[in-house]
């Protein structure tokens, strides 16, 4: 059965953001890239928070994970390849993103038992560096690697089109890199 899935708009831009629970009225749920409005996403959490998934470290998607990792006391997980910029983020003119250390570092292959939920963890890189998706019960969350007809940009720091366009041809060739 597929997981119910809340999506928000969230942080300046609206960087959509994920409650994710194995199905509606569970009493624990994981919460994917926690954009911004720590503040809203703490209030329908509560002490229902199990865990926070990061696809990447890009400021539109981390700007409420110390706030809510914090006021939730869920942990958080994110690719090694990415975690330093969760302990120094980078944030465009006029944004503050507050820094968070602690995080569980998991890699695409190892499987990650959640609030009910099994995700497969899938190494996407080129989006950024250390980019995941999550796989779970037919939802895919890829963060900024997929679009509707496209894929993300590359053109933005860590950025590398020649990786993702490899990782990409060999999924759909049915090969794995």
């Amino acid at each position: 059965m597929p997981p119910a899935v809340d999506t928000y708009q969230l942080g300046p831009i609206g960087t959509n953001g994920y409650v994710v629970r194995a199905e509606r009225g569970a009493a624990e749920a994981v919460v994917v890239d926690p954009g911004g409005d720590a503040a809203s996403l703490r209030l329908e959490l509560a002490r229902a928070c199990a865990a926070i998934l990061l696809t990447h470290t890009h400021w539109d998607h981390i700007g409420a994970v110390a706030d809510l990792a914090e006021g939730t006391t869920c942990p958080v997980y994110v690719s090694p390849d990415a975690v330093g910029a969760l302990e120094s983020p980078l944030a465009p003119p006029g944004l503050t993103i507050r820094p968070y250390e602690g995080a569980h570092r998991i890699s695409g292959g190892e499987p990650l038992e959640v609030a009910g939920m099994s995700f497969d963890v899938l190494d996407v890189p080129g989006h950024a560096p250390g980019h995941l998706s999550f796989y779970t019960d037919g939802a895919l969350f890829s963060g900024d690697v997929l679009f509707a007809g496209g894929v993300g940009r590359v053109d933005v720091p860590g950025g590398d089109w020649d990786n993702l366009g490899q990782r990409l041809s060999a999924r759909m060739s049915g090969t794995s890199k």
